[in-house]
């Protein structure tokens, strides 16, 4: 799993299309709400089969490609505050709600109140968890509201800093309303309704259902809601490709991820341009908001490691290839966090060894998620190697120091630097002489020496940015300090 310094070969130095970008960080997305992989990709397929079917032209096809693998950018903005409300697991209480009718919380089916007695305050006692459920159920409609316009308006500004476009970013903010006028964030009535928000409404529900309970289970849901929650026509248009069998191709349990991929690629009516490097760099930073924006204690997490991973380079003397790689995977490194629950992410105590053995996946899952990316080989590698130490005691590979690269030394040595720097919900933010202390600790046995000299030279040059200069906190007992908690 490791790299050697600037060993880029001929297909990695190739830029990646936008396309090929956006199907790849779609299966991150997909992490955030519970789906099973490949949601994004197989609802683009579903939605842009249903849209040929009724004529709509060129133009609303490609931005339909690109509002369908971004639909749930915004999602990651919600994720604290859903597990704040229900006291539990928030990917599998988002995954489940996809299959409830919540717009009638008098009539709830059985496997919703199962989901909620299962995943509403899992470790209280059947009262606490009885009374939280009632209050849930008593201000649905306050909090879908509050849950839903943070996600969409979050995704819209995502989808502007890419530069895709007005009606892709209104198709984003407005996924969740409904025909009636029931939805949110607007309640939005009928036509009203931006059509590429009603196609991917309908497109999220049938690979939501179709994952969950099979085909038929989606189109007869899909009927019962026409009128309601979804535009008659595209139900109906829906309906007779089922019908002709021409809608489910690839987007079956029991099809391979691999052919909704290879559809996919093949999907983009437009020539797929290659992108600039300040195109990459934005849908860099643009998808480090995203991870970021999972918990308030990693608000900017990621621009802080870049800033201090680029520092760092800078004082080595990379060159210019070594330090777009490294910026990169700075940006991106913790993209694997979003399959992790904020109950574990935002615990205010020490984890259990169950709850520690989820957060060592992140970085392999990060590397899975890029590696998709041809051009990307590298930055995946990194990111899978942030927690490793030279001793062989990181995770997730337990590689030792012959193993670990420059680039990968210097991404763990910023990544230790801004967790420490930053607050967590287990201790205050510290000062730049108590990181040195504890950093010093595991140099040279854990933490490469030359990455860290480099950056103390940073911090007693001040050449990182001021909000990357931690003041001294009050107080803190530096001997708490552990594995556990430092390096999150």
């Amino acid at each position: 799993m490791s790299l050697t310094s600037a060993s880029f070969n001929e297909e990695e130095k190739k830029a990646p299309t936008l396309q090929e970008i956006l199907v790849a960080l779609s299966f991150a997305l997909d992490l955030t709400e519970g789906a099973v992989p490949g949601h994004a990709i197989r609802s683009c397929l579903l939605a842009v089969r249903i849209a040929l079917s009724m004529g709509y032209d060129h133009t609303l096809i490609s931005n339909l490609f690109y509002a369908c693998l971004l639909k749930d950018v915004g999602c990651s903005s919600n994720s604290a505050r859903m597990c704040q409300i229900v006291g539990g697991d928030d990917r599998i209480v988002k995954a489940g709600a996809k299959l409830a009718d919540w717009t009638r919380p008098m009539r709830p089916k059985l496997s919703t109140l199962k989901l909620l007695w299962e995943e509403v305050l899992p470790d209280a006692s059947p009262l606490e968890r009885s009374a939280r459920i009632v209050k849930i159920a008593a201000t649905q409609h306050k909090n879908n509201q509050e849950l839903i316009e943070l996600r969409c308006d979050r995704g819209a500004q995502i989808v502007h800093k890419l530069g895709l476009g007005h009606e892709v970013a209104v198709a984003v903010r407005h996924l969740d309303e409904h025909w009636d006028g029931g939805g949110y964030p607007s309640n939005l009535h009928g036509e009203d309704i931006p059509v590429l928000s009603r196609l991917m409404g309908v497109a999220q529900h049938l690979d939501a259902f179709c994952m969950s309970q099979g085909p038929q289970a989606a189109m007869d849901t899909l009927h019962g809601r026409s009128g309601r929650w979804f535009d008659p026509e595209l139900v109906v248009a829906a309906m007779a490709l089922h019908t002709t069998q021409r809608l489910w191709r690839q987007c079956l349990p029991e099809d391979p991820l691999e052919e909704a991929q290879a559809a996919i690629r093949n999907l983009h009516p437009s020539k797929q341009s290659l992108l600039s490097e300040l195109d990459i760099d934005n849908i860099c930073e643009a998808f480090a908001d995203v991870v970021d924006a999972k918990s308030p204690f990693t608000y900017r997490h990621s621009l802080g490691v870049r800033d201090a991973a680029i520092a760092i380079g800078d004082v080595l003397g990379f060159d210019v290839n070594r330090m777009t790689m490294l910026r990169r995977a700075a940006l991106l490194h913790d993209v694997g966090k979003l399959s992790i629950s904020n109950s574990i992410l935002d615990k205010p105590g020490k984890l259990t060894e169950a709850e520690y053995s989820q957060i060592k996946t992140h970085p392999s899952i990060g590397a899975s998620i890029l590696s998709r990316i041809g051009a990307f080989h590298e930055i995946s590698i990194l990111t899978g190697e942030h927690h490793e130490r030279l001793d062989g005691t990181g995770y997730p590979y337990g590689l030792t120091e012959q193993q670990l690269s420059v680039e990968s030394r210097v991404l763990a040595v910023a990544d230790i630097y801004g967790a420490l720097s930053e607050e967590r919900p287990y201790r205050e933010a510290l000062g730049v002489a108590q990181i040195d202390t504890i950093m010093s600790r595991d140099v040279p046995g854990k933490v490469d020496g030359l990455c860290y000299e480099a950056l103390r030279v940073v911090m007693a040059n001040a050449s990182l940015p001021p909000r990357y200069i931690p003041q001294n906190s009050r107080t803190c007992n530096l001997a708490d300090f552990d594995a556990v908690e430092v390096f999150i």
